[in-house]
């Protein structure tokens, strides 16, 4: 395979302005990303996958993400920082090759320094078959999908549709991590999800919920619906990957507490250029290729997708006045103690 050619995510002028004038200053020494993707293009199964969704972001600038090439984009993307991450396998969909994902990232992870992995899982899979991996493998938790539900619908799936309540219970017996990637177009205000994760966590409270994209909650409305009802779970927790909108991140920090807040990147979603934007109760991908608008008035040039998240997460938290403290615990400390609570088999 030719080697990935990182030109596409060097550096910019503008990068390095935005970098220097709004983000060192922000990001501390010590990061922990508790989201991130580590794959082979080739455990896509799907004969027709190159004219399918992915074949033009990750099938085209990153098909196969190695540690050492999430360690070179994050040394470009924050310089100087020490990284420890909790990664797991894209979700590709039916066909996707499980073991080979799964052995991959447990190859891939070791090579890493106090970080570790998540199974990717799907619903057909029993316990006796989720055990012997997560032994062979050493991964601490699961990666369900909603490209994985039993009802074929990814989009309105409820969370035991793709994540049944048998592999919640693994997760519940050991105390492990589950990364969740809820459904439906209301995603974290739909009164299912609220119920469910309610029930859930307390029917199986040693189960760790990382509920990720603010429990994607791209734009504010979401999160400030729900977060009167699930902020006081105990054994929940969100990431911040990709979400790029402040005021979605003040109602996570002010709804739920910055002290259940962690920092996650999505790579390779972060290195490429554009913005996860919110309108109406929508929210969608904006590009440097899928917009039409003119431009001419200002610098049109985009940055990083990690670099508007990273603005968001900062401008979001004024309100709360955030700590050096909270800050060093939301990008490190919060994620490092719920990695080092989970020893499955020690």
């Amino acid at each position: 395979m030719a080697a990935i050619d990182l030109a596409d995510i060097d550096p910019t002028e503008l990068d390095t302005r935005i970098w220097n004038e709004e983000l060192a200053d922000f990001v501390p020494d010590r990061v922990f990303d508790v989201h991130t993707h580590i794959y082979r293009w080739a455990f896509d199964l799907d004969p027709n996958k190159v004219t399918g969704p992915f074949a033009d972001n990750i099938g085209r600038f990153f098909p196969e993400v190695t540690w050492e090439l999430a360690d070179q984009v994050d040394a470009t993307l924050m310089p100087g920082r020490q990284m420890e991450r909790l990664a797991f396998p894209f979700p590709f969909p039916h066909p996707c090759d499980f073991d080979g994902s799964n052995d991959y990232l447990a190859r891939e992870v070791a090579k890493g320094r106090n970080s570790a992995g998540l199974m990717l899982v799907h619903p057909g899979m029993g316990a006796g078959e989720i055990e012997a991996t997560l032994r062979r493998t050493g991964h601490i938790g699961f990666k369900p999908y909603r490209f994985y539900s039993t009802t074929g619908d990814a989009v309105q799936c409820r969370i035991t549709d793709f994540m049944p309540e048998h592999q919640i219970a693994i997760a519940d017996r050991y105390g492990l991590i589950i990364l969740m990637h809820i459904s439906k177009r209301d995603a974290i205000a739909d009164r299912e999800n609220i119920d469910d994760i309610k029930w859930l966590s307390a029917k199986y409270p040693r189960a760790k919920w990382i509920l990720a994209h603010c429990a994607r909650s791209y734009s504010a409305w979401a999160i400030e619906q729900a977060a009167a009802e699930i902020r006081d779970l105990p054994n929940v927790w969100y990431d911040t990957s990709t979400v790029c909108e402040s005021d979605a991140l003040d109602a996570l920090y002010t709804g739920v507490g910055i002290d259940r807040v962690m920092y996650g990147s999505d790579d390779m979603i972060g290195p490429m250029r554009g913005k996860y934007v919110a309108f109406g109760k929508a929210w969608s991908y904006l590009s440097p290729t899928n917009h039409a608008m003119s431009l001419a008035h200002c610098d049109p040039r985009m940055t990083y997708i990690r670099y508007e998240q990273l603005r968001a997460m900062k401008r979001g938290a004024r309100q709360i006045g955030l700590s050096n403290a909270q800050r060093e615990a939301l990008f490190y400390g919060t994620a490092r103690a719920l990695v080092d609570s989970v020893s499955p088999f020690a």
